[in-house]
């Protein structure tokens, strides 16, 4: 039994389904995030925390985050007003330069805000941390290039691994020494879990 509810009947009735669809939801959500926090505890020196992204049910971003944080995983960003992501668009935007992308965002971004640039290659890597990127997110990457990444940053940067995660990789991921994976999947597709309604 998760909850006891008491009220008028009709009420009960008419709000049943949308509140079931929402608590089923991020029940899903904050399982699937204590799911893989498992996977990593106790994998010895490692540092990783497990983030989700935006890529959150329309109107439900906040019911999405505390999810996650009910299920002891960590959220990124909320919105695109709290962190300076520069994709790949933003790359090709600027004519394809790291150096360029990472100027232009200091230039506009508020002084405490960090700035995180995706790459795609370790010569990327090398030029984003040159240019002062506060956290790099490494996309794509198998796990031969995220060990050479992180061999060639050498905590010189935070990193970030995102692109495809699937719950087997985080235990490897977590002996690699990267600082953050990031999961859309911990709220895009949780399967939600199955609760009914009873009338006592």
């Amino acid at each position: 039994q998760v909850a006891k509810l008491t009220g008028p009947l009709q009420s009960l009735l008419i709000a049943e389904r949308t509140a079931l669809n929402i608590v089923q939801r991020c029940a899903g959500m904050a399982t699937a995030a204590a799911n893989a926090v498992k996977l990593i505890d106790g994998v010895k020196g490692s540092k990783l925390k497990i983030l989700d992204t935006r890529k959150t049910p329309p109107g439900m971003r906040g019911l999405s985050k505390q999810a996650v944080r009910d299920g002891g995983a960590n959220n990124h960003r909320f919105g695109l007003f709290d962190g300076v992501l520069i994709k790949d668009n933003h790359i090709a935007a600027v004519g394809g330069s790291i150096s360029k992308a990472l100027s232009r965002a200091k230039a506009h971004a508020p002084r405490l805000v960090k700035i995180e640039i995706e790459v795609t290659t370790l010569e990327q890597l090398e030029e984003a941390i040159e240019n002062g990127a506060h956290i790099v997110l490494l996309d794509n990457m198998d796990d031969a290039m995220v060990a050479k990444a992180v061999a060639l940053s050498a905590g010189r940067v935070e990193l970030e691994v995102s692109g495809g995660i699937t719950a087997e990789r985080l235990p490897r991921l977590a002996k690699l020494g990267v600082d953050y994976v990031s999961m859309g999947a911990l709220t895009h597709s949780a399967r939600a879990m199955d609760l009914s309604l009873e009338i006592n």
